[in-house]
This record gives structure tokens, sequence and C-alpha cells, in this order.
């Protein structure tokens, strides 16, 4: 077990209830799940029910008050039981994050605490085909009409819970190229005019649920829009800073539980008349694992205890999502490696981490992005 230093009693019990969850509820049904692609939208009702998707989020609004250093360690708690769930609490989330940041105190006591409930989960509609990593290229529009009111049409794609959520978090343009011109909506996903295409066929994570999400004509009630016109992507990058901290963390839990898979299998496994363990080959492997890993998690945390100070964190952010997600790519390639024969077949979730741990390099922001991100960091304060 993770030897955690939580700031408090309350935290403490949160991850108890919540390692309860992932070892009792969610490890059990993943293998199944993911090979047959059956979205756990229960999981979801189930975490929120006891608390669990709204804990960075204000106590009058039914959300749980805790530091961001406590919820993502929630996150990879999560994600390393099962990570469609882990990292669909930090899509749901993020998704979350605009409502509460940039809504208008009306807005915030009309539909917060519905949306951090647990009953409803939410989407990120910000990527487009065209333009993954140049958000501020986006297409979509939200054109206003007498009634004051907008009609979006356009296509967001690679949306995490895309046709299964229950909400969906739009940035569109309402105004001119570039990011300027891009406005945040809180759109109903039962609005007319707005539906998903088949989900994406993915290497990993074949559980969680990504598809495009289709706006054609969509009418969204100008009370619907977060903050003032043209302030959307503003809104966007402030999301996505918290929200690479959540990918990281779901990266160290994937990373964990491979380890910890393979750390059973060469204790167990003999060759040559010893355990595979005590092989310098072996162990080795293991050890630059664990040092990793646990690397990983302390950047991820800094950048958190930097976040709850309210100190800037934008490039810790960058750095813990660059860092976290390439040692996740090496950590589970090298637990195939230590499993052998044994860690490329289905009898073992190692070959499944390995397929989950590449997407983690590529959403939220490509880990090219993150070091343009820094890079651009370290030349500002020069």
């Amino acid at each position: 077990m993770i030897d955690r230093q939580l700031p408090g009693d309350e935290a403490t019990a949160l991850l108890e209830l919540t390692r309860e969850i992932a070892d009792k509820e969610l490890a059990p049904r993943a293998a199944a799940a993911e090979s047959t692609g059956a979205f756990p939208r229960e999981a979801f009702r189930t975490l929120g029910r006891a608390g669990l998707l709204g804990l960075p989020y204000p106590e009058e609004f039914g959300g749980g008050a805790q530091p961001y250093e406590v919820y993502l360690q929630v996150v990879e708690e999560l994600s390393r039981a099962w990570l469609a769930v882990g990292l669909g609490v930090s899509v749901h989330t993020l998704s979350c994050h605009a409502l509460a940041g940039y809504g208008s105190t009306e807005q915030r006591e009309r539909w917060l605490g519905e949306l951090i409930g647990g009953e409803l989960l939410g989407a990120y509609c910000l990527s487009e085909s065209h333009c993954g990593s140049d958000a501020a290229a986006l297409r979509t529009t939200a054109k206003t009409g007498e009634s004051g009111d907008y009609t979006v049409s356009g296509t967001k794609a690679w949306i995490t819970h895309g046709g299964v959520a229950d909400f969906y978090t739009l940035l569109a343009r309402t105004g001119v190229d570039g990011p300027k011109g891009i406005s945040a909506f809180l759109v109903d996903a039962d609005t007319p005019g707005v539906t998903a295409a088949p989900p994406e066929r993915k290497m990993g994570m074949k559980a969680s649920t990504t598809a495009q999400v289709i706006f054609d004509a969509a009418v969204v009630p100008a009370g619907r829009r977060l903050g003032a016109e043209g302030q959307g992507f503003a809104i966007a990058m402030d999301a996505l800073n918290s929200g690479r901290l959540g990918i990281a963390a779901a990266a160290v839990g994937v990373a964990q539980a491979a380890l910890d898979v393979a750390v059973d299998y060469a204790r167990e496994r003999s060759a040559f008349g010893q355990p595979i363990a005590e092989f310098q080959g072996v162990s080795f492997l293991l050890a630059d694992a664990a040092a990793g890993i646990e690397a990983s998690r302390q950047l991820y945390l800094s950048a958190a205890r930097r976040k709850d100070a309210g100190l800037p964190f934008a490039t810790q952010a960058a750095m813990a999502k660059l860092i976290a997600t390439d040692t996740c790519m090496k950590v589970t390639t090298d637990m195939v490696q230590v499993l052998g024969g044994a860690g490329y077949v289905e009898d073992y979730p190692v070959e499944r981490y390995m397929r989950e741990a590449k997407v983690l390099q590529i959403v939220e922001g490509t880990n090219q992005i993150q070091r343009m991100v820094i890079g651009r960091a370290l030349v500002k304060q020069r």
C-alpha cells in the first residue's frame, strides 16, 4: 500500500473510502468491461453518491471542499483500479470547472449542485478534428439571433463521454478568428440538434466512450453562456491547467498498478532455481519503475500544493503531465518485459495498462505541447 501523507483525518477517510471502492467494486469489473467496451455509468453514480465526484468544489453547492492535493490522490487510486473511471472523474471535474470558476452566482446556484452531485456526468467539448493542439483555431460557431440566444453549429472530436454525458462544456466561436473570438457554454445533452457519432475504435480504454459530438443548429439559451463573450479561450486554458494534473495523477495510478502486478509476478516466477526478482536485470527494471512513479507522484502533488496556495502552477502542471505520462508509458512497457510472454497475453492486465498508457501522452495537450509550455515559460522568465 502506498504510504501517503494526507492533510487531516477527513482526507485519510476519503482515501480509505476510495481505495475500498476501487478494490472491491472497480478493479474486479475492469477487465471484462474493457473487453466488451461496456461504459461503466453505474460506477460514476456510485462515486457521486459517495461524495467523490465533486471533491474540489465548494460545500455550499454539495462539493467536498477538498484541496487539489487530496482530490488528485483520489484520481490516482481510481485509475490504479480502472483508468476509464479515474480519467472519467478527471474529465467530469474539468467539465464542471467553467461553471464553478466563471459562472454567475445565479448560474452556480441553479446548476452546479446538480452537476457535481453524481447523478449527472459531464464532457468537455474543445477539440476539433482539424485542430487538436491548436485549440484557438476551432471552427464551431455560436451565432446570436434576435432573441439573444445562440445557434451552435459544428463538430467536436475526441470527446471523452461523448454521447453518454448528460451535459457538455462547449467552447465555440462567437467572434473574430483566434483566441479572442471564443466563448464558453453549458449545454444540456438533450438539446435538440446535439447528437453523437458512433464511438471511436481505440487501442485502449475501450470502456471509456470517445466520440464526435455534433451540433446541428442547436439553440443554446443566452443564460447558458459562461463568462463574457470572448472569454472562452482563457476559461479553457485555465481548466486545462488543472485538468493536466488530473491526467498526471491518472498516469501515476496506471503505472503503480503495472508495477504491483510485476512485483508479485517476479516474486513467484522462478528461473534457474530462484525467483526472477533476484536477477539484476529484473530487479533494476522494478527499481527504476518505483523511483519514476514516486518522482511523478511528488511532482503532481507539488504542483497541486501550489494551486491550493493560490500560486501560479501552469508550468508545474505541464511538467507533471509530461513526466508522469512519459514515465507511465515506460513503466508499463518495462513491466510487460518483466512478465515476458505472460505479459503479452490478456491473462495478466499489464498489456492493457501498456495500451492505456499511450493515450495519456496525448490527451489534454500532447507532451510536445507540454514541452512548448515549459520552454516558453523558461524564456519568459529570462
